[in-house]
């Protein structure tokens, strides 16, 4: 037998926690490398066609962007003319009332879709699936639809219906006055879906037993839904509030397909005017600060229902 040799006089071996602590460490290190490795891909192209542009915007906001010429600093000009431009208030007043309409809009259909599709019968998914369809379908021939529909003579779709309650035909998107509410009608119905699944998920995680219980007490369905079903679905409305409004503050492929900001300016939303702003009057600057202001709206929006959500779960302002 090889003879063991002796430990040198000081010398301290590892005691047995110390050594699997070290194993331990060295497995969740392999682990941790694993896992960034698998997401190096993906990161990296976001960073490259998220982060990189993002940083971009922001530079050229400050500048008067000259291409061959090299860009030239001007500061918060670009913002003050932004701020100050008529066309760009206008389209920031559009904007908001989309977001304002197809919000609400959104939330109560969804909701009702939500209470009326809600349950476990088999024959549910196949309704829900044909609900949905709208959400995943692409939105240029969303657009090319909702223009058959729209069709502004009197035998088009909808105006034929209007005509069969003696209501006059309607000129839809080619009219100043109705093509804000035709556009807001078309997000609403390819958004209401989104926010049904939302709700449907939040109306699974309640406690069947509170409804028993409620009706043993004598409550109505109306009452049910009231004191059982809102309170319980308050942090998902929390959750839809938010996704449906940054949705509606940053609508631009229905504007663009549907009326591309006509007519005479009636639909023009702020990513519509960034978009021709940018692209098509080249002055890249000013688009680059609109396109921020319309950035820094978003984040505060967001923040703020995160902190309304926040104090609502705690029961104060942290």
């Amino acid at each position: 037998m090889t003879p063991v040799a002796p430990a040198r006089e000081g010398a301290v071996a590892p005691s047995v926690p110390v050594r699997r602590g070290r194993v331990r460490a060295r497995v969740a290190l392999r682990r941790n490398v694993s896992a960034w490795l698998f997401l190096a891909p993906a990161l990296l192209l976001f960073a490259v066609f998220k982060f990189v542009p993002m940083i971009r915007a922001i530079q050229m906001s400050f500048h008067e962007v000259r291409p061959y010429l090299g860009d030239r600093w001007v500061g918060l000009d670009n913002y003050h003319e932004v701020l100050t431009d008529p066309a760009f208030v206008s389209a920031a007043g559009h904007t908001l009332v989309l977001a304002i309409g197809e919000t609400v809009g959104s939330i109560v259909v969804g909701l009702m879709l939500a209470l009326l599709l809600e349950g476990s019968a088999r024959h549910l998914w196949f309704v829900r699936t044909a609900v949905f369809l709208p959400t995943v379908t692409a939105m240029a021939v969303v657009a090319a639809l909702w223009r058959i529909i729209y069709y502004p003579a009197g035998d088009g779709a909808l105006n034929s219906v209007l005509g069969w309650i003696g209501l006059g035909p309607s000129q839809f998107l080619d009219s100043p006055h109705t093509s804000l509410l035709a556009v807001m009608g078309v997000g609403v119905w390819r958004g209401a879906p989104y926010d049904m699944m939302i709700f449907m998920a939040g109306l699974a995680g309640v406690d069947r037993t509170l409804y028993e219980a409620a009706a043993a007490d004598g409550a109505g369905p109306l009452r049910r839904l009231w004191h059982v079903a809102f309170p319980a679905l308050r942090p998902v409305f929390g959750i839809v509030v938010t996704l449906a409004a940054i949705r509606g503050l940053r609508i631009f492929t229905e504007i663009f397909l549907l009326t591309n900001g006509g007519p005479n300016g009636a639909t023009e939303v702020v990513m519509t005017l960034v978009y021709k702003l940018g692209l098509e009057r080249n002055e890249l600057g000013i688009a680059s600060a609109g396109s921020m202001v319309l950035l820094v709206v978003t984040v505060v929006l967001t923040l703020i229902v995160q902190g309304v959500r926040r104090r609502d779960r705690t029961g104060a302002p942290r």
